[in-house]
């Protein structure tokens, strides 16, 4: 048994937990279902696995320049309180070992469980999120372990949810991908998407006849700022040095420069110390947060120039009609001025959302206030950004990015007391699918036992059938959120349609 939970383990973290080799391993079947030749399936494999490890490579450069930013922000406004970071929380529990088995058990279940929904049902989504599947399959193992529930029931319930959760959050989103990327066969595969519908609905209902965020006007001198990653860079340095001129007048050099190393970042000061280097450093941060997104978006050209044709093997023989759901920078080439207005404006939706908390919802849920966290927020309000500027515009963007800011400080609060012990960490889940689930599947655990465990499967079913009729009735037929009938026309006509036969 011991050497069956390794190897279960390994497959489940090793490769399905990396999301560059199971993008990878999946074009490299897509390949050879489609009987493309050797040199084909290998360097399409290859090119896909290494367009996401450079997409791995700026995700990493941006979410390091983000380090300060947290600190920033917190000292800045003198607050304090828990910080929402999916990596931190999911190393916390996997520190656990009987936890973290169970885990590795309902992820790799939950991954064959969903590609036997997906050819079984209109959900023909193929989820390809590595670390989303991970961090899925703790909220729910941890929720479970909190109620008491059996390991065995754990696995397996943890499990169907998880395969629950990769095929209906692509369906629902599908309809707002096909307005952001032009009817493109890719779903969006990442578990902050009641945020990113959420965002559309938004910006369909603020942003009637507001010009797109990549039309901005800029006077002659300033029309550097039409390049993303000149614009995303420029942004950036105004707010970090704002931030570190704020920080440091409030609480002085030596405690302000402290407050950023004890978050994680060294060297704050620089070479030459004082705050001077302070603000050169901050400068420095927020280049290379404009250089890791530009990185990003060249990682999510290259992997969708190998697996949007690659998936048409799976989807003729495999899995009829399969569409790949990626992670959420799959968005980002098609409106990168949206990401940022987004991402500024979640982290805005993020502090007015810890107002509520700190006014006095927080003390009625008897949860520790809920600071922004730059890396769910970047990603996730960056996201919602693209999403709410496709049916909103400009104005959408703004307030889409303000709505999932404010949806995952919100949810975050809920979801904390479910988890138990383990939810009290100083940190929790950051993305909006991970809160929402978690906390309706802990509430139900709570009834204990069989039950319970009835009780979730009940849930997951409901949510199933409710998918495809979804699919079916929104999918399928075209309808395209604030469309015209032309663009409902071509999302109809020019789809690789996931309910298919």
């Amino acid at each position: 048994m011991d050497q069956l939970s390794y190897v279960v383990n390994w497959i489940a973290k090793d490769i399905f937990g990396v999301p560059a080799y199971l993008v990878g391993l999946m074009t490299l079947i897509a390949l050879i279902a489609s009987r493309k030749g050797a040199g084909d399936v290998v360097g399409g494999a290859l090119k896909a696995t290494l367009g996401f490890i450079i997409l791995g490579i700026g995700a990493g450069a941006g979410i390091g320049a983000l380090t300060p930013l947290g600190a920033l922000i917190t000292g800045s406004f003198g607050v304090a309180g828990v910080v929402p970071t999916n990596e931190a929380i999911t190393a916390i529990v996997n520190d656990i070992p009987d936890v973290a088995q169970n885990i590795a058990f309902a992820m790799f279940i939950g991954v064959v469980a969903s590609l036997v929904i997906a050819r079984l049902t209109p959900l023909r989504y193929v989820f390809l999120t590595g670390h989303h599947m991970l961090f899925m399959a703790t909220v729910l193992t941890v929720v479970l372990y909190n109620a008491h529930v059996e390991p065995v029931v754990q696995i397996l319930v943890a499990a169907f949810g998880l395969a629950t959760m990769m095929v209906i959050m692509p369906a629902f989103t599908m309809p707002w991908m096909k307005k952001v990327t032009g009817n493109q066969p890719v779903a969006m595969g990442h578990f902050g998407s009641f945020g990113y519908i959420a965002a559309g609905v938004t910006g369909q209902v603020v942003g009637r006849g507001s010009k797109s965020t990549e039309e901005m006007q800029f006077p002659q001198g300033l029309r550097f700022l039409r390049d993303p990653m000149v614009g995303t860079a420029v942004a950036m340095i105004v707010i970090y040095l704002l931030l570190a001129t704020i920080f440091t007048l409030r609480v002085g050099e030596s405690a302000a420069l402290k407050a950023v190393t004890d978050a994680g970042f060294t060297g704050a000061a620089g070479a030459a110390g004082g705050f001077l280097g302070f603000l050169s450093t901050m400068f420095n941060q927020a280049l290379i947060f404009g250089g890791g997104v530009a990185v990003i978006l060249l990682g999510v050209r290259t992997i969708l120039g190998e697996i949007v044709p690659a998936f048409a093997g799976i989807a003729e023989r495999v899995i009829p009609g399969a569409v790949p759901a990626l992670d959420c920078p799959i968005s980002f080439p098609y409106a990168p001025n949206a990401v940022l207005v987004g991402f500024l404006a979640s982290v805005a939706g993020g502090l007015v959302g810890f107002g509520i908390l700190w006014a006095g919802l927080g003390a009625a849920l008897v949860v520790p206030l809920i600071l922004p966290g730059m890396i769910p927020h970047f990603f996730t309000g960056g996201t919602a950004g693209v999403f709410g500027n496709a049916t909103g515009g400009r104005r959408g963007a703004v307030a889409g990015g303000f709505v999932n800011g404010l949806i995952i400080t919100l949810f975050a609060a809920f979801l904390i007391p479910v988890m138990g012990a383990i939810g009290f960490q100083g940190t929790t889940f950051g993305d909006a699918d991970f809160q929402w689930f978690g906390f309706i599947v802990g509430n139900i655990a709570r009834i204990e036992g069989n039950v319970a465990a009835l009780g979730i499967v009940a849930l997951c079913a409901l949510l199933l059938v409710f998918a495809s009729w979804f699919q079916r009735r929104f999918v399928d037929t075209g309808w395209v959120p604030g469309g015209t009938p032309s663009e409902a026309a071509a999302a109809k006509t020019e789809q690789v349609a996931p309910g298919a036969a």
